[in-house]
């Protein structure tokens, strides 16, 4: 596991960028993650673009999550939002952007045949946020580490965070389809991307805590391609941050 401290968010963005750009020039197969943590990762990746320094029109894309019972075109859906705050910005072809079929009446069909779709393709950079409890898309605390997609009931608070997004706290979706930790797991690489103070704790859970279902993040302990980028109030709470800045600067380039 890599751990990069930078000074901000728009550092955050660019660290991760220059980490990402040279997989999707080869045509790369790449995880995407919506929240508020990947954006500043979306903003660079699209200046990128457009200064011609990255292609994306040979990569595919596979979402995380999606909420159950909207279609993709629904304003609130994560396809929707992904479109919105990256791939509409990008050159890729946009049916080779995938996410769970929120819409199908079986969710435990959807989640089973995205499960296999991801297995069949295999996602060879994983772009990932975190919650300020440590949960991976939706793998609350208690989630297997080993799961696979799935339908996964919201608790409250992240019914709570949501709301910001639609008109009222009622209109929130109260389930999701999720990759599961272990879908996760098997991206070849991971970038993890997190900012600002209330994230300190699921950080320094997910970096040095016991790898543990109680905080879905610390699975990553696991990954030998993981690559852990946060500004400096997220990790503020880390015990080894001067050992995390000796290793990148010895670091072969």
């Amino acid at each position: 596991m890599d751990i990069i401290i930078c000074k901000d968010e728009q550092e955050v963005g660019k660290e991760a960028a220059a980490l990402i750009a040279p997989f999707a020039n080869k045509g790369a197969n790449l995880g995407l993650a919506t929240g508020s943590s990947p954006l500043s990762t979306y903003r660079e990746l699209i200046r990128m673009y457009e200064a011609g320094e990255v292609s994306f029109k040979n990569c595919k894309a596979f979402l995380l999550d999606e909420y159950l019972g909207l279609t993709r075109d629904d304003e609130n859906s994560y396809f929707k939002t992904i479109r919105k705050e990256f791939t509409d910005h990008i050159d890729i072809v946009d049916e080779e952007v995938y996410s769970p079929d929120g819409a199908n009446p079986d969710p435990y069909e959807a989640a089973a045949e995205y499960e296999a779709k991801i297995a069949a393709e295999s996602v060879d950079v994983q772009i990932l946020g975190i919650g300020g409890n440590g949960h991976i898309a939706f793998n609350e605390p208690s989630s297997s580490l080993s799961g696979l997609t799935k339908v996964q009931a919201l608790h409250p608070k992240t019914v709570e965070d949501n709301a910001r997004f639609f008109n009222t706290i009622e209109e929130v979706p109260t389930h999701a389809l999720t990759q599961g930790l272990g879908t996760l797991s098997r991206a070849r690489n991971i970038v993890l991307v997190a900012t600002g103070e209330g994230k300190a704790d699921a950080i320094r859970g997910t970096v040095e805590g016991p790898v543990t279902a109680s905080c879905p993040g610390s699975i990553l302990q696991m990954h030998t391609n993981a690559t852990i980028i946060v500004d400096e109030a997220a990790a503020s709470k880390l015990e080894n941050v001067a050992h995390y800045r000796l290793m990148e600067q010895l670091k072969l380039r």
